[in-house]
C-alpha cells in the first residue's frame, strides 16, 4: 500500500506534467490537500511530507484539527471548502485562512462582519455553478459578477478568485469543456483585480483538464490519502 508521502510524491509529478503540457510552470499550480474526514495522524503524515495547505469541509471538525496543529505546526493554512450556513459563518471568520464556497452575499456580509480585524482580510474565492444544476452549489455567471462588486467593497475580505465542483465527467475533453466557463470568467473578473489570482478547480479525477483549462488551485484528496471509509 502507497504511503501518504509517495501519494503526494505521485500528485506533484502529476501537476509537474500536467503544468509543463499547458506551457505552465509547476509552480503556477498549487495543491490543496483535501483532508476532511481525515484522522490527525495521516494529516500529520502529510505536512511531515511537506504539505501546508488543508481544506475542510465541516466547520467543527476543521476547527479541532486547526486547534490541534496550531501550536506544532504554526504556517499551515486552512482552507473551508463546504457549503456554509448561516450560523456558522462565526466560527468560520475567526479560524479559516480562505473560504472557496461563498455564493450568497449574505454569507459574505456575516463572514466581513465576524472576521477580527487583528487577522486581516479572509481570503475568499466565489463558488460558481457552471453547470446550471440545480442540485449544485453556487451562483450563476452574472450573479458571480454582482457578488463579487459587493466583495470588493468589504475591508475584511480578500477577493481572490473562484471555484467550481463541475459534474464528474471521465472524458478528458468534456471535463476541459465544463472547466471553460469558469476560466473564461476569471479572465473576465481578475481585470482591475490585482489580488484576483485564484482558480481553484480540478479533484483527483479530473486534474489534469482543470490544469490544462488554468486552475491555479487543485484540490485533491482521495489520491492523497485514500477513499474516505
Amino acid at each position: 500500500m502507497s504511503s501518504i508521502k509517495q501519494n503526494l510524491k505521485q500528485i506533484t509529478h502529476r501537476i509537474d506534467i500536467a503544468a509543463k503540457k499547458s506551457g505552465k510552470n509547476a509552480d503556477c499550480v498549487k495543491l490543496l490537500a483535501v483532508s476532511k474526514t481525515k484522522p490527525l495522524d495521516a494529516i500529520e503524515e502529510a505536512i511531515l511530507a511537506g504539505q501546508k495547505m488543508f481544506g475542510e469541509n465541516y466547520v467543527q471538525e476543521g476547527i479541532s484539527k486547526i486547534q490541534y496543529f496550531k501550536d506544532t505546526f504554526p504556517s499551515l493554512e486552512w482552507h473551508f471548502i463546504g457549503p456554509i450556513q448561516s450560523n456558522k459563518t462565526h466560527a468560520i471568520a475567526e479560524h479559516f485562512h480562505w473560504v472557496h464556497s461563498i455564493e450568497r452575499k449574505k454569507i459574505a456580509q456575516r463572514l466581513n462582519e465576524q472576521r477580527p480585524r487583528s487577522y486581516g482580510p479572509l481570503q475568499v474565492l466565489i463558488q460558481v455553478n457552471t453547470s446550471g444544476e440545480n442540485s449544485k452549489s453556487g451562483v450563476n455567471i452574472e450573479e458571480a459578477k454582482l457578488l463579487a462588486h459587493y466583495i470588493d467593497t468589504c475591508p475584511n475580505l480578500m477577493l481572490r478568485g473562484l471555484m467550481c465542483i463541475p459534474q464528474p465527467e471521465s472524458n478528458p475533453e468534456k471535463q476541459q469543456d465544463a472547466f471553460a466557463p469558469l476560466a473564461s470568467l476569471f479572465n473576465e473578473m481578475r481585470t482591475h483585480r490585482p489580488h484576483f489570482d485564484t482558480l481553484s478547480m480540478g479533484m483527483s479525477d479530473d486534474m489534469e483538464a482543470a490544469i490544462a483549462s488554468g486552475s491555479t488551485l487543485v484540490r485533491i484528496g482521495s489520491a492523497i490519502f485514500g477513499h474516505r471509509d
